[in-house]
């Protein structure tokens, strides 16, 4: 008489139905590279307003764009902060 086996998943499988990506090779992130490259970003776009500009659309662009990333880096930072009440 056969007994009934239950096969448990490990909460890191990847389905491949889900992520073709993860039958051929590693499937991941790199959400600390990915956080560095955005404040790295954000820094130059700021260290650019340092410089020889004529009309101020230019400081526009940059101030918006790196206030932008800024923004969502602290979301980000929040919402992994909380993630574990959710």
């Amino acid at each position: 008489m056969a007994g009934k086996t239950v096969e448990k998943r490990t909460g890191t499988d990847v389905d491949t139905r889900d992520e073709p990506s993860a039958e051929w090779g590693w499937h991941g992130s790199f959400p600390k590279a990915s956080r560095a490259a955005g404040w790295f970003t954000a820094f130059v776009l700021f260290m650019m307003l340092i410089g020889n500009h004529e009309g101020q659309t230019e400081n526009i662009w940059l101030v918006g764009l790196g206030a932008a990333i800024v923004l969502g880096l602290l979301y980000d930072m929040a919402r992994r902060r909380t993630a574990w009440r959710r």
